[in-house]
């Protein structure tokens, strides 16, 4: 995309033609996309089914709200976890997933790859070095937040925000480690509790935080499991985003 101010939001649809471009970053697969003098930028990373085109919209329509560079890794390579084994309810199911954790999707694994792209970001796109965020969706939220811990705090930070939407794995003990402001898009089917800690942390004097519940919306409904055809994920897809690019408007 030539410049971010002659772009039109992008229709939220089934039929719909991703409008960025990829390049590789520390040896990975990019989907980028956003103006060509961007000052920011936000590292998006995608849930554990992969490089779906759902996900790809909401790259789109994060960069458009935000003017940031944004950018999708494919951390799978192309080869992302199977829908065919969700529910994980059989044993063959449950060792496809594990196996795939095992060998490409360890949040550990997952972490070293984001910072590796993360200095390839800087070297690359120098003009968005000191405003640089990172948004996870499910499995890519646990990534974001264990990667915006220790190690990411004062000036010349990694990250200087971080968000997650449905995040895969939630745990209030992350929410500690937190060093940069971070907002937290929850679904019905995350656990109460846990958010209710995540709301208590992010609120303690030090922390910045926002945290919020889409009562009606369903765990991925923002990632590749979103149903575009539905009207009601439409609004709340595209409401998602808009809480988030408020929230990175405001601390990028």
């Amino acid at each position: 995309m030539a410049s971010h101010a002659c772009a039109q939001r992008p229709p939220l649809t089934v039929d719909y033609q991703p409008q960025g471009r990829y390049e590789t970053l520390a040896g990975i697969k990019t989907y980028i996309v956003g103006p060509d003098d961007a000052t920011k930028a936000i590292i998006d990373i995608y849930d554990i089914f992969g490089m779906w085109p759902q996900t790809t919209q909401g790259a789109d329509l994060l960069s458009f709200l935000t003017g940031a560079l944004v950018l999708l890794p494919d951390f799978f390579e192309g080869d992302g976890a199977k829908p065919e084994w969700f529910p994980a309810d059989t044993p063959e199911k449950q060792k496809a997933l594990g196996d795939f954790f095992n060998a490409k999707a360890g949040f550990d694994s997952g972490v070293v790859t984001l910072l590796s792209i993360r200095k390839t970001l800087a070297t690359r796109y120098p003009a968005v070095d000191d405003h640089v965020g990172v948004f996870g969706l499910c499995w890519g939220g646990k990534v974001a937040v264990l990667a915006s811990a220790a190690g990411n705090e004062g000036p010349g930070r990694r990250f200087t925000v971080s968000g997650t939407a449905h995040p895969g794995r939630l745990d209030a003990k992350d929410a500690e480690g937190l060093t940069a402001p971070h907002i937290l898009i929850a679904s019905k089917d995350e656990d109460v509790a846990v958010v209710a800690e995540y709301r208590k942390i992010l609120s303690q004097p030090g922390k910045v935080g926002e945290v919020i519940t889409y009562e009606n919306m369903f765990h991925g409904w923002m990632a590749a499991r979103s149903n575009l055809a539905d009207a009601e994920n439409v609004k709340e897809f595209a409401r998602g985003y808009e809480q988030a690019a408020a929230f990175y408007n405001k601390h990028l």
